[in-house]
Formats: C-alpha cells, structure tokens, sequence
C-alpha cells in the first residue's frame, strides 16, 4: 500500500533553508531579527515545499499570531478594494493572513469589528477609512486600541482619526483645493457639491480643501448647493437627483469620492444632461474604473495601494515613542467629465 506523503513542516523549512527552527520562524512571521537575504531564501524555501503556516498552533505556541486585521467602512467600495490590495501585497510577501472587516462608516460596529479581531488574536489592527467627527465617538476605540497596544498588539490608521496609532494621512485637503482650483479655471462659479455625511474627518478635510480654494476666487462654500448623503453610487445618485431638480442653474458638480461621481454620472446620463458640455463632473480618489468611464472621470489621485502597504508596514514595524504620520501626495488627473462652463 502506498505511503500517504505528509505535509510539509517548519522544520522541514528550516532543514533545507539551512537555519535554525527559530530562525524559518521569525522569517515566515515577518519580525526582526532576519537579514533580507536570509528571510528571502526561507520564503523561496517553503513555497517550493509547499508549507503552509499553521497560524492556530502558533498562537497556541506564545507567539505572534500571523493574523492582522483590516477593517474597511466599504468593502464594495473601490477606495478600499484598493486599500486592501496593498495590505494584502505586503502579508503575503510575510506570510501573513489578512483578516477583512465591515464596518458600513458606523462607529459603533467599527468598535465591535475591533473586539472582535482583539478576541480572535490578531497580530496588527489597520483601521482603514475616515475617522469620525465629534469629542467621544472614538473614545470607546481608542481605549480597547490602547490595550491591546500595551499588550504587544501593534495598530496603524489610515485617515484622520482620534485615536493614539501610526497614521497614513491621505492628502485630502489639499486635493480638495486642486479640484476647486480646476473647476474655477474653467469657468465654473456655480458649482455643486455632493458630499458624505459631515460626519466623517474625510469629508470636513476636503471641503475644507474646496472652501480655501473657492474663497481665493471670491466664491463663498455657504452660497453654493451642498447636499449631503450617503458616501456611495446612490449617495451620489441621489445628491444629483436634488441638484439638478432644485438647482439647474449649477454647471458643474464635485463629488467626494469617485463612487459618488459615479451615481452622479449615471442620473445626468438618464435625464439626458450632457457632461461636460452641459455639466461638468469631478470626483476624488481616482479608483481604477475612473479612467474607462463615459466620459473618463477627472478626478484626483490618491496612491490608494500604497497606502495600504505603508499601514501595514508601519504596524509590523516595533512601536515608537509617539506615534509616526506618513502623508501621502496627490495628482490631479484631468480627463473628459470636465470642460468649460456653459454660457
């Protein structure tokens, strides 16, 4: 009777790396201690043996847990498909598994998303999306953050949050200004705004973004259309609903994230508006789909999957005395959604 081949071990990784039990440990878990070549060559080690890292037995074993946590506000929503896609990159080059959460932009189930990846072990928490508006509604996270910090869990935001934790800041009040500065220099004085509920930082950074520019132009935010919903395609669907039904004087409409511009693309594509000859439409963030829209989306670039890689990053990286910030750049990308304001 043929011999059954059993799975392949650490120590079978380590035998063939030629390093120490240890050592294929540390490698496989991503920690300190292993030069790049070494942990390089345990890798290649057991990828052609086909080791997979049982992360239960090494949580019962004392050690890191090879699990971290990603909560997103959207999974459906490209920004964070993207987010997650550089989180992803870097824990697979570390044998890491990602564990993704929903948090649907409330912070009451973004607080029961981090119980429960602290209860489950995780080795890292990245908090990925804005933070929330307000004295208090971070407070409960930030103390069960707090503990698991001081217990070794290690934690990185992405976004303005309230919470004591490394910080990958998106630039968004400068783009907001970018996309003012552009609309302006077309022509444009009547604009509209569709936005996600003030509620959240991202929102308040690139209105304030808006606001400086257009006050640079002599254009009060006050005295232009703002219509608040949700941060999604029927958000933004509904946000056009209301500016072309209340306000048809307006030429052009900025949208506070590209899943909004969408919804406001396809409301003006139904009612026969014309873009950008009639109204002209930008959005922010520039997900993947911005470019192969009718017409294409100006938008502005934030590096989305970057950002997530830099989370990561940061959370593997040992604690500092006072938490590290990592701003992000943008670029403004100019494409056929927008044109000259009408006559």
């Amino acid at each position: 009777m043929a011999r059954v081949r059993s799975a392949p071990r650490l120590v079978d990784v380590a035998e063939r790396a030629g390093v120490s039990l240890a050592t294929a440990s540390r490698a496989l878990a991503g920690r300190e201690g292993v030069s790049p070549g070494v942990a390089e060559r345990v890798h290649q080690v057991a990828d052609a043996l086909g080791y997979v890292v049982n992360a239960h037995a090494r949580s019962l074993a004392g050690g890191s847990a090879s699990v971290v946590g990603l909560i997103v506000h959207q999974i459906d929503d490209p920004y964070f498909s993207e987010i997650a896609a550089g989180v992803i990159s870097v824990a697979y080059d570390k044998g890491i598994t990602v564990q993704i959460c929903h948090s649907a932009r409330d912070p009451e189930n973004e607080l029961r998303q981090i119980r429960s990846l602290i209860a489950n072990n995780v080795r890292a928490i990245i908090v990925a999306g804005s933070g929330y508006v307000g004295d208090g509604v971070e407070a409960a996270a930030e103390r069960e953050l707090a503990a698991f910090q001081a217990n070794g869990g290690r934690v990185a935001v992405i976004g303005r949050h309230a919470l004591r934790a490394d910080a990958v800041l998106p630039d968004n009040e400068d783009a907001g200004a970018a996309l003012a500065e552009h609309l302006v220099g077309l022509g444009h004085r009547r604009i509209a705004i569709a936005a996600g509920t003030v509620n959240l930082t991202t929102v308040v950074d690139r209105l304030a973004g808006i606001e400086r520019a257009l006050a640079g132009n002599g254009i009060e935010l006050d005295d232009l259309p703002l219509v608040e919903a949700e941060f999604t395609r029927d958000g933004g669907a509904y946000a056009a609903e209301q500016i072309v039904t209340q306000h048809p004087e307006t030429t052009a409409v900025i949208a506070l994230n590209d899943a909004m511009a969408i919804g406001v693309l396809a409301v003006l594509r139904t009612r026969g508006v014309t873009v950008p000859s009639e109204m002209s439409v930008a959005g922010f963030d520039d997900v993947s789909v911005a470019a192969d829209l009718a017409p294409s989306l100006t938008t502005v670039r934030l590096p989305m999957t970057d950002m997530g890689a830099a989370a990561l990053e940061m959370a593997l990286k040992d604690p500092s005395s006072r938490p590290r910030r990592r701003h992000t750049g943008h670029e403004l990308m100019v494409r056929s959604s927008t044109g000259p304001a009408r006559a």
